[in-house]
């Protein structure tokens, strides 16, 4: 049966964000959320509504922007009493943002905040601060990304689960930039385990 999902995949495995309209539909923390409930399967405006705890006329907004921005898609029409149901789903499995901006990020952080907050269950979340080489950086982010991509599934009906995994070197204040460079190589990783569907730095 896993072998036979009930609705097809997306049209794409990996999508690039690279456009304004991308950039810009990504900086709302809504449309992040969206994006993460149509994660796994594609969803009606009402569905989404009540999954998300929003007024369905936000949602229906929101949506536009996302299909505007070819974020999603409308995936099949059904006819039921009284009209048609649109079920939208997103155009690809992951979204790769090569170039994040600071406010999509902040979006995307702002929605995770908001699964966080709404969470039935004990929630995971953890920052810490390490002194690493690049070398060691690189290979606990690859570590890091292989253990979420290899991650298997349960069936259909267990609750999902987000994770959210982050892996930055900390900035340097500009005044002492120059005068550290050269003499510290020193990094420092973050990580937050534990909300899923990833998103910029990387995927959403």
């Amino acid at each position: 049966m896993r072998d036979q999902p009930p609705y097809p995949p997306p049209p794409e495995d990996v999508l690039e964000i690279g456009t304004p309209e991308q950039y810009a539909a990504l900086s709302h923390p809504l449309r992040q959320r969206l994006l993460f409930a149509l994660g796994h399967r594609p969803a009606t405006t009402s569905q989404l509504a009540a999954q998300l705890d929003a007024k369905k006329g936000n949602v229906a907004h929101h949506l536009k922007v996302l299909r505007e921005a070819a974020l999603v898609h409308i995936a099949e029409t059904r006819q039921v009493r009284g009209g048609t149901e649109q079920y939208y789903q997103r155009t690809a499995r992951q979204m790769v943002v090569a170039e994040p901006q600071a406010a999509g990020t902040a979006a995307m952080l702002a929605a995770v905040a908001q699964e966080l907050d709404r969470s039935p269950v004990e929630t995971h979340l953890t920052l810490r601060h390490l002194r690493l080489s690049p070398a060691k950086a690189r290979e606990l982010g690859e570590t890091l990304a292989q253990l979420v991509d290899e991650a298997e599934e349960d069936a259909e009906d267990q609750p999902v689960h987000g994770v959210l995994v982050a892996l930055y070197q900390q900035g340097l204040p500009t005044s002492t930039t120059s005068a550290v460079i050269g003499n510290d190589h020193r990094a420092a990783a973050g990580s937050l385990p534990s909300i899923e569907s990833s998103s910029p730095r990387g995927e959403t």
